[in-house]
Order: structure tokens, then sequence, then C-alpha cells
């Protein structure tokens, strides 16, 4: 697996990597309608969803981003909760992070889409966004 870097998001509106749309993971089913309305707040009602779903675990990102619009709507998923988003504007990204902040929803993994990840499994992103996390908490601490 190449080497990850954080690289922190501007303001712009410069289109992120790939194809407009939203990987969501660790939502359960009834909390997916709940996303819908956030995502409205945000003005991002219209990008396209695939909720992962238990099993996916195995599958590179590229092949995720391919899956349908709606694909795993209405099955719960005990995966971390996750959001990982390619093909919006880095503005529309940040907006879209304040929503979900505002909103109080739970906190997620944020990750986007780029040449190096869409060669990830979904398990190895996961895997590095959390020891991500880990890594920010302890040096926060401190």
């Amino acid at each position: 697996m190449a080497e990850a870097r954080f690289e922190k998001v501007t303001a712009s509106d410069n289109a992120l990597y790939g194809p407009s749309k939203l990987l969501l993971c660790g939502f359960p089913a009834g909390a997916q309608s709940k996303f819908e309305t956030v995502l409205g707040m945000a003005g991002l009602r219209t990008v396209p969803k695939v909720w992962i779903t238990n099993g996916q675990e195995a599958s590179l990102l590229s092949a995720l981003f391919e899956l349908p619009d709606g694909s795993g709507e209405g099955v719960s998923s005990r995966l971390p909760r996750a959001i990982i988003v390619a093909g919006i504007t880095e503005k529309q990204l940040i907006r879209l992070m304040t929503v979900c902040r505002k909103a109080g929803m739970q906190q997620a993994l944020w990750a986007t889409l780029t040449p190096t990840s869409e060669k990830w499994t979904l398990e190895a992103l996961l895997a590095e966004l959390s020891a991500e996390r880990r890594a920010f908490q302890k040096k926060k601490k401190k």
C-alpha cells in the first residue's frame, strides 16, 4: 500500500478527485434518512450516494465508487462511521462537514478519494483513518 499523507482542504471551488459521489459507511438504516436531510441542508441532496454494507471491506475504493447511486440503501452497517467523498468541490466538502457538526451527527471518519487511495481496500482506508484519528487525539491531549 502506498504511503498516505494528510492534505488540508481549502474553501476553493476546485473539484476533488474522482466522480461526484459519497461512500457512506457505518450508518444504520434508520440514520440514512437523517443524513439525507443533512445533505439537503448542505445543498448536496443530489450527489450520488453509496451506502456501504457489511462484507464490502475487502473491495477496492475504485470498485465501490463504480456502484450505482443508492446501492446499499436501507441496509444497516456495523462498519466504522466514515464519509468518503469524491468529485464535489472543496467548498462543498467544508460546508458538509460544518453542517454535520452543527446537526450533532455522530462523529465520522472523513476522507477524499485520491489516485493513491482508490487502489486501497475500504478496510485499509478505514484502518488508516482510525490510526490518524488516534494520533490526532493523542497529540491534542498533550
